[in-house]
């Protein structure tokens, strides 16, 4: 019955806009069958009805201008009901706010931090609601001021889905300055580093990042692109026998061992010329190979060599020299040359022939082992 007399106190103060700087004396007006009707709120609660959640409110008695101050409501209600289902506003939001400044208070913003905070617990059929509303007290002169705070409305949702307003108490409370005579002047704070963020260089660091991942990969796909194991590079094909044949006479020619008087030694390289070169023509070794033996061996190539009789006169002559003894003349190392070359241009292939003179034969082009012998 206390609460409702407040209620209808505080409707009465209300009605007097700004008068409500000052708390009334005398005694509390008894309250009537009608609603609590005030420029904050309008309760759509019947008066004394039982569907009236139970309400018990506390808030400060004193505050300091500029600071929080919180109204801290418990409700006792049916666990089908709800507390403040669209918050704490109403459809005459824009008239219960200036009358909420006439009065010297403000409601900070809901979706803030400092906005009704809700908590319900269900016990059984019943249900308790605690609910905080924050508000600021703002005089409009400096100085200590008595206050009271109006009405608030809080919504309630009924299990029939009816949405009902219940106001709250008014509340007196003694305002001060928030600096006092003789309080002294706290020094400003230290400044705090300024952190800006320096886009342009984040993106450059980045890009620099990228690029280093990627030289750093492409040096690396290098490197063992560079020691993977690679081919080996083939030989060049051999020359032709006869080229090289041709090319030892030609070097024999101009040695000019004959002027010298080094006759056996012309005729050991003439002879060996023509070994070598018979040996790899027909496919036999022809420095390891008797003058039997390399016959025998030239004997059995198909079609039959033109000069095989030269060959074996050749062969078995030389073996004079360079067995016997024998010490060839001037004419028969020149004659001994002379057969060499005949016996090597005879027996290329034909395609392969070489001119007559023993220069032009030397310079001769290589070419591959083809045709008949």
């Amino acid at each position: 019955m206390k609460v409702r007399e407040l209620s209808l106190a505080a409707a009465a103060l209300l009605g007097a806009g700004p008068a409500l700087a000052a708390i009334p004396s005398g005694p509390v007006p008894q309250p009537s069958a009608a609603p609590v009707e005030t420029p904050t709120c309008r309760e759509s609660f019947p008066v004394g009805g039982s569907s009236r959640p139970l309400v018990t409110e506390k808030f400060p008695s004193t505050g300091k201008a500029g600071q929080a101050l919180v109204l801290d409501l418990v409700l006792e209600h049916g666990k089908g009901e709800t507390v403040l289902p669209g918050g704490t506003s109403s459809e005459n939001e824009n008239d219960q706010t200036r009358a909420l400044e006439s009065a010297g208070f403000v409601l900070p913003n809901p979706k803030g931090d400092a906005g009704p905070k809700l908590e319900t617990t269900v016990t059984g059929e019943r249900a308790r609601s605690h609910l905080t509303i924050t508000v600021v007290a703002l005089p409009k002169k400096s100085g200590e001021h008595a206050l009271v705070l109006p009405p608030l409305p809080v919504a309630v949702a009924r299990a029939s889905g009816e949405v009902r307003t219940l106001c709250t108490s008014p509340h007196p409370i003694t305002i001060q300055e928030p600096n006092r005579p003789g309080d002294r002047p706290k020094q400003n704070p230290k400044g705090l580093r300024q952190r800006e963020e320096w886009t342009a260089l984040k993106h450059a660091a980045i890009g620099l990042a990228v690029a280093a991942a990627v030289f750093a990969l492409g040096w690396w796909l290098s490197t063992l692109w560079k020691r993977r194991p690679k081919p080996v590079v083939p030989p060049p094909p051999p020359r032709p026998p006869w080229d090289v044949a041709l090319e030892e006479l030609f070097d024999v020619r101009h040695a000019r061992l004959v002027e010298q008087g080094r006759f056996a030694e012309h005729f050991d390289r003439v002879s060996d010329a023509v070994r070598r070169y018979l040996g790899a023509r027909y496919g036999f070794d022809g420095l390891e190979t008797t003058t039997r033996e390399a016959m025998s061996a030239l004997r059995k190539v198909t079609p039959r060599i033109a000069v095989l009789t030269e060959v074996q006169a050749f062969l078995e002559n030389a073996d004079l020299v360079k067995f016997a003894k024998l010490t060839p003349t001037e004419p028969e190392c020149e004659d001994a040359l002379s057969r060499a070359e005949e016996i090597v241009k005879r027996t290329m292939p034909e395609r392969q022939a070489a001119p007559a003179t023993a220069d032009a034969a030397a310079a001769a082009p290589s070419t591959k082992t083809g045709g008949a012998p």
